[in-house]
Formats: C-alpha cells, sequence, structure tokens
C-alpha cells in the first residue's frame, strides 16, 4: 500500500476529510464519507464498501493491528493509498475519542431493494422507518437491527444522511451490516407485500399490545417520525396497529428504544416457535 506522512493539519487531504466528516453536501458532492474507528472501518470493509484512503496514526494504531485492515482495503480497492499522521493532526481529524487511530474515506454506495436478502425466507423480518431524521435515532435503530438479525432497514420518505458519522458511530457499523435502502413508501409498501410481510404499524390509537401480535412469520416493524408519528398513509396500510403499554406519565418511548423493544419480541416469538 501506497503510503505518504502528512504532519500538518492544513494538508489539502487533511482539509477535505474534515469537510466530509461535517458537511453532507459535500459527502453526496464528492461520493465519499468518513469511517472512523478500528471496528466500524473493519466492518465497512467487510461489507464491501471500497476504501480510497486510510488515514492512519502510527503512534496509537501498531502495525500488526493495521495489518487486516490494510490487506482488506486493498482487496476491495488496489489503489488504496495510507496517510499517516501525527498525534496531533489526528486529533483534529478525530471526529470523538477512543477510536483507535484509524479514518476511513470510503466511495457511496446507494442500496438497493436487490441488496436484501432473508436469512430465512419464510420469516423475514424488516424495519422500515418512515421520515425519521435524527442520525443518532437511525444508528441506534441499526445497532438493534443488527443484534435481532432484521434483514434490513428501509427508509422512507426521509432526507437522513445515512452515512452521517452520527449514523456510523451511534450503530457501531451496523449501517454496513444491515441492508439499508432509501425509498418512497409506496415503493416500500409493495415491496412488502410483494413478499409477503405483515406491516404492524406501531401507534397510540386503535391499537393492541404489541406481544398480542404474531410476529414469528414475515414481519414489517413499521416506526413513523421523533416528532409527528406515521402518517396516514402507513396507518391505513397496516395489517394491525399494535402499541407498547406506557405505565407511567409519559406516553412515548424514543424510536430507538421502541423499535428495539419490538424487535426481540419477533425474535422471543421466532425462539419459542423453534423449541
Amino acid at each position: 500500500m501506497k503510503t505518504e506522512a502528512v504532519t500538518s493539519g492544513n494538508n489539502p487531504k487533511i482539509k477535505e476529510l474534515l469537510a466530509l466528516g461535517y458537511k453532507s453536501r459535500t459527502r453526496r458532492e464528492k461520493g465519499l464519507f468518513p469511517v472512523e474507528g478500528l471496528r466500524e472501518v473493519g466492518r465497512c470493509l467487510g461489507a464491501g464498501f471500497r476504501a480510497r484512503t486510510l488515514f492512519r496514526c502510527p503512534d496509537i494504531l501498531g502495525d500488526r493491528d493495521f495489518a487486516p485492515i490494510a490487506a482488506s482495503a486493498l482487496k476491495g480497492n488496489p489503489d488504496c493509498t495510507c496517510v499517516e499522521v501525527t498525534p496531533q493532526v489526528y486529533d483534529k481529524i478525530a471526529y470523538r475519542g477512543g477510536t483507535e487511530g484509524l479514518i476511513a474515506e470510503v466511495e457511496w454506495k446507494d442500496r438497493t431493494l436487490d441488496d436484501i436478502s432473508f436469512k430465512d425466507p419464510g420469516a423475514p423480518l424488516v424495519v422500515v422507518l418512515e421520515n425519521v431524521q435524527k442520525p443518532g435515532n437511525l444508528g441506534a435503530v441499526l445497532r438493534s437491527a443488527d443484534a435481532a438479525g432484521a434483514d434490513a432497514v428501509l427508509l422512507c420518505d426521509s432526507a437522513c444522511d445515512i452515512y452521517n458519522p452520527n449514523v456510523v458511530r451511534a450503530s457501531i457499523g451496523a449501517i454496513f451490516t444491515v441492508p439499508t435502502v432509501q425509498l418512497t413508501n409506496e415503493e416500500a409498501l409493495f415491496w412488502l407485500r410483494g413478499n409477503g410481510l405483515k406491516v404492524y404499524t406501531a401507534q397510540l390509537q386503535d391499537s393492541v399490545p404489541y406481544y398480542d401480535s404474531d410476529m414469528a412469520s414475515g414481519t414489517a416493524i413499521v416506526m413513523g417520525a421523533e416528532d409527528t408519528g406515521l402518517s396516514q398513509f402507513w396507518r391505513r396500510a397496516a395489517d394491525r396497529h399494535i402499541l407498547i403499554p406506557m405505565l407511567g406519565v409519559e406516553d412515548s418511548l424514543n424510536v430507538s428504544v421502541s423499535t428495539a423493544i419490538l424487535l426481540y419480541e419477533a425474535v422471543r416469538q421466532r425462539l419459542v416457535k423453534d423449541r
């Protein structure tokens, strides 16, 4: 791997990396985004994404730990290069602390419905998020989706930048392990119906407790925006409206917490069914 040393924070490559980290418009225009952290970069490369440049601080990340990352990056892109930076420069480019001295500049990849394969064709499990905007919430949902073995996350009518550094960070790289597809409500519903999934919308009105619903077969859990909830499109399309009982003064949970609860109810039912 071709390597160069950079000691100045004013280097053009450092400036570009900083712009990619803080500006969604720059990420889209250049078709690149940053991935920070040894675990996150490993998952990114393992999912088939191509790294253009690896930024490494040798004082933090030694050769032994870096070698498998470099090999994986070169396998995906023989022209991938390495920029070695000083601790001072790395401190400037790091989006957060404790990321093992590694940041990758990765080529943008738009995933489609064709990228989704079901682990169990008889019982797919999919999360649908309508108009969710907060990167941290999306990242947390992806982390839960990965942990629960969900097949995909569909982002409907959302302008959320899925490669925002906060999405990568909150998901701990699950943005790469769980196929995440951006599409319209209509496209998502057509695909769900075509694959035989039941549509369960999480809402307070006209709903039954989530644990009284069959999630052991093909299931799509549909969650709404943080502030406005679900649109009438999904409320009308639902096979069933479900809710999480609230026993205190609050009437709702954070969307990522609610999604995790519903996903693990699907996991519980499937484990019981398989016994």
